[in-house]
């Protein structure tokens, strides 16, 4: 996805505790940077600061990067001799969406069937299979259209 100004994840959001891929084609790039780092912090304190340098490619610079569980991802990119591209010294700054936990099992789970539940399902397996040969025999039988197949023991 685009974010802006040549900035892609690999992703459609950013997820809290998870890894992501960030794409970068802008200014640097544009300029023929031989190398070009992103320096990278969370919240809105700039937590954990770090520098990480990118690998480039021919469509632009790529890095990956750990999330932490803070609400906002802040970066912003320099070439190591002192040019930045900082977004206009507002830097860049993304949310970073908590992981959703409806998706995640529990782990107390009560996965075993009720006893009694598996025989009524057999049951009802059972009374489905009588009604259908009822409704596909006995109009047969009555009209007189049905042919009982007759095993030759001879065979």
């Amino acid at each position: 996805m685009e974010l802006t100004k040549n900035i892609f994840f690999n992703t459609d959001k950013l997820v809290a505790n998870s890894t992501v891929k960030i794409s970068y084609s802008g200014k640097l790039f544009q300029e023929n940077a031989e190398e070009v780092f992103i320096h990278y912090g969370f919240g809105k304190e700039w937590n954990n600061v770090a520098d990480v340098a990118m690998e480039k490619t021919e469509l632009g610079f790529q890095a990956e990067i750990n999330l932490d569980d803070s609400d906002s991802f802040n970066f912003c990119f320099n070439d190591g001799k002192d040019n930045w591209d900082n977004n206009d010294n507002q830097n860049y700054s993304f949310a970073i969406e908590e992981l959703p936990t409806a998706l995640v099992l529990q782990e107390n789970l009560d996965l075993d069937p009720k006893p009694g539940l598996r025989r009524a399902y057999i049951w009802s397996k059972k009374i489905r299979l009588a009604v259908y040969k009822i409704i596909t025999y006995l109009p047969k039988l009555i009209s007189g259209n049905y042919k009982r197949k007759i095993h030759n023991e001879e065979e």
